[in-house]
């Protein structure tokens, strides 16, 4: 059946009491996996594309965007900027769920990418590149008590991607992993950060929307990380 996709359910009750201490640790020793051949050639790629195609355009990262129908939104939501969704799943990125098919239905401000975004951030931040906006939505949430590293706010890459700037938008259906993500937030950049109850108006993703229509409540968090673009404030749909 299509509306029965269960709420994640842990033994934590509230935010993890390793998470401080892997934070900070985290900060003090700068990430520096070596970047994967493949993801250096993705980047470099997306780049060219934007400059050809939209270089003065602030820029919006869809991460994780799985099959892209939340970077297709996004893109004519915002019709002004550059909207790049990547996900590390070719197969995904092929689908381009939209009620429609081929690369003709795409907005002209939308790049699709496949890399791994451990990689990806990192790319973006050593090319000095800062974000308008960045969404992060319903990422894994790995409920376990023993899974803290492996959410995006426990990994070691979550100090670079804070660097990325922009308004940083994340949504779950476990309401622990937004609040988590505020402590994070909180902590590494001293930017005021809530977890508040969400109920889309219109879904941007297949499972928000599946999770709504299971009955799940949804969770979000809103922040300013300073403005992605020196010229433009945070922006809203247009």
């Amino acid at each position: 059946m299509y509306a029965n996709s269960r709420i994640p359910t842990s033994a934590q009750t509230g935010v993890h009491e390793q998470l401080a201490t892997l934070l900070d640790r985290h900060a003090g020793a700068p990430f520096r996996k070596p970047y994967a051949d493949y993801n250096r050639a993705a980047f470099a790629a997306s780049m060219e594309r934007r400059l050809r195609l939209a270089p003065d355009a602030p820029l919006i990262l869809d991460s994780c965007c799985g099959v892209g129908e939340s970077s297709i939104a996004l893109a004519r939501a915002f019709p002004s900027h550059y909207v790049i969704g990547v996900d590390q799943s070719e197969s995904r990125l092929a689908r381009k769920i939209d009620g429609k098919a081929g690369d003709d239905a795409l907005p002209a401000n939308l790049d699709l990418v496949r890399a791994d975004l451990v990689d990806y951030w990192r790319l973006l931040r050593d090319a000095g590149i800062r974000l308008d906006r960045h969404y992060l939505l319903y990422p894994n949430p790995w409920p376990k008590i023993g899974h803290l590293s492996r959410r995006w706010h426990g990994h070691a890459v979550f100090p670079a991607m804070l660097e990325l700037g922009g308004v940083l938008e994340c949504r779950s259906n476990w309401r622990i992993y937004v609040e988590e993500f505020c402590f994070a937030v909180e902590r590494l950049r001293g930017r005021p950060a809530r977890c508040e109850a969400w109920t889309p108006e219109e879904t941007l993703t297949p499972f928000e929307r599946k999770y709504l229509d299971s009955g799940h409540p949804l969770f979000r968090t809103v922040v300013d990380l300073g403005a992605g673009d020196d010229r433009l404030p945070p922006s809203t749909p247009q």
